[in-house]
């Protein structure tokens, strides 16, 4: 096996991995888990502004 043939067969490797990804990226079953992911940072301002609020009463 020379240099050229294990280049090629690497390529294909990565092409299929690629595809991969990218079909599990924009699969359907994906985008409740990828939407919950999204909304994570405003639910934690959420409670690090209640929980900033609490100790206010002085």
């Amino acid at each position: 096996m020379d240099y050229g043939t294990l280049q090629g067969i690497l390529t294909i490797i990565v092409m299929v991995v690629f595809a991969g990804i990218f079909y599990w990226a924009y699969s359907s079953k994906s985008k409740p888990k990828f939407d919950e992911a999204a909304n994570l940072i405003f639910s934690e301002d959420e409670i690090a502004k209640q929980t900033n609020h609490s100790g206010d009463n002085k």
